[in-house]
């Protein structure tokens, strides 16, 4: 902005500086050539009055050094003939005596007593000159005819010094105009920059550095007062919901953990036939607990700001897909991994592990026995999860990513929050994730990543190992907890 400020600036002042100098040298430039005009007028006059009073005395041979001295002085050419046009003297020493000059018209017309005053192309060295031709006359007698000639550079140097002149001030006032709008420019944008740099500092989760709200223009100071209110608004409202997210784990899974195990307790007092509605009761109670882990997760990970990192696509998918293999051959389904190995691609950390978990979770609970689910990775770092389950509408599939809802015909206890927040993973990942009708029934859970350039590749090599007991218990912990909504 800085930057664009200045050029405002300087460009107005160009447009000023060329409005009044452009003009300036102009009407300079021809009060230059019209005051040249009339001082060479006036010398060829002067001087034709002398050479025709020589020629009245019959003096011809102080005609020379009059032409002589007077171009000498200024550098001129003076050519004086007599009255019959033939040629006196010449300055310049280039054209004999004798010559008859009466045929050029500028001569002619001053022997028919017309002055004459032009610029024309000088015909022995074709350069542009000035030229006075004057007669030598006493009253309408005429005598001869006198012509000074000028080179134009005379003029022309005048003119160019002056536009010179013109441009070096414009410059000068250029260049302390840019210095003020530099100074004034930064002056404005300085809380602009501190604005930018609190921003970022808010977006990253935490503002250090609020910005100065004493500095610069008032209206930029009332607008980092407000940005700073805001902020810290902001702030307070964030950490208390993380506090919250972190707190409410431990205080609401007890009273649900004790409240299960005293229905439980319930049991071997109760009626046979009170049985059942004890069993639907502790299945609702866990559903509870399941849904409060799933609201708490979401919102852990929606108050952690995460840059995404290269993650090994093929690694995780392979160290998932053993880990899920042994729940699925229990329910009697095969887990089988298809297509050509993606390499990195970008993520949070972490999320690519839960995106594949809460799918393939959402993919076994509803795939019948016999069936398959298949994780295939497609050209451009992309992932399916495929399974041969009932599939979805297209009007479930565009409302199955809302938090909590179900699909009327959904016959197992999810919470609605699995797709969320697997949603929510894939968009922090810089990534996108849609649901579409698997070929031959059943789902398609396609997900779309950012693939790692290649200098960025990781190599295709195994995740660490891990102690399969405690995978498989997260793993069944994760099935249970979301589901397809």
């Amino acid at each position: 902005m800085t930057r664009r400020l200045m050029l405002s600036y300087l460009a107005l002042t160009l447009l000023v500086l060329a409005v009044l100098e452009i003009p300036l040298g102009y009407l300079y430039a021809r009060g230059e050539e019209s005051r040249f005009s009339q001082s060479v007028e006036r010398d060829a006059s002067m001087l034709a009055e002398a050479a025709e009073e020589n020629i009245e005395k019959g003096d011809l041979e102080a005609l020379p050094e009059l032409a002589r001295e007077y171009a000498d002085d200024t550098g001129a050419r003076v050519v004086v003939v007599d009255r019959d046009g033939r040629l006196l003297t010449d300055s310049a020493g280039t054209t004999a005596g004798g010559t008859d000059l009466s045929g050029q018209p500028d001569i002619a017309a001053a022997l028919r007593n017309q002055a004459n005053v032009a610029t024309r192309t000088d015909t022995s060295s074709g350069d542009d000159v000035l030229a006075a031709t004057m007669p030598g006359s006493s009253g309408t007698t005429i005598r001869g005819a006198l012509r000074v000639t000028y080179p134009m550079t005379m003029v022309t140097d005048r003119e160019h010094r002056i536009w010179a002149t013109l441009a070096l001030a414009g410059a000068c006032i250029l260049a302390a105009v840019a210095l003020l709008a530099f100074s004034l420019a930064r002056w404005i944008t300085r809380p602009l920059r501190a604005l930018e740099r609190a921003t970022a500092q808010l977006a990253g989760g935490h503002l250090a550095n609020p910005p100065d709200a004493t500095s610069g223009p008032p209206e930029l100071r009332s607008l980092a007062a407000s940005f700073t209110r805001t902020a810290t608004r902001l702030q307070h409202l964030l950490e208390a919901q993380h506090g919250f997210a972190a707190e409410a784990s431990h205080q609401l899974k007890t009273p649900l953990t004790s409240l299960r195990l005293r229905l439980e307790n319930f049991e071997p007092h109760l009626d046979a036939r009170a049985h059942a509605a004890l069993d639907e009761t502790i299945g609702e109670v866990e559903r509870l607990a399941r849904m409060v882990h799933g609201l708490l997760a979401l919102a852990r990970l929606e108050n952690t700001a995460t840059t995404p990192e290269p993650t090994d696509l093929d690694a995780v998918l392979a160290e998932r897909a053993t880990t899920w293999e042994s729940l699925a051959a229990e329910q009697h389904v095969t887990l089988t991994v298809t297509g050509t190995p993606s390499g990195a691609v970008w993520a949070i950390p972490g999320a690519l592990e839960q995106i594949i978990d809460n799918l393939l979770a959402n993919a076994l609970r509803v795939s019948p026995p016999g069936t398959t689910i298949t994780l295939h990775r497609a050209p451009g770092s992309d992932l399916h999860v495929v399974d041969q389950g009932p599939g979805m509408s297209p009007a479930d599939r565009e409302r199955a990513f809302d938090r909590f809802w179900r699909a009327s015909d959904s016959h197992h206890d999810g919470t609605g929050l699995g797709l969320p927040i697997v949603r929510h993973l894939v968009d922090a990942s810089g990534g996108a994730i849609t649901l579409n009708a698997a070929p031959g029934g059943g789902l398609d859970a396609h997900v779309r990543l950012r693939p790692v350039g290649r200098e960025r590749r990781l190599g295709a090599t195994a995740a660490p190992g891990r102690d399969q007991r405690r995978a498989a218990h997260r793993a069944h912990r994760a099935a249970q907890a979301v589901g397809r909504e």
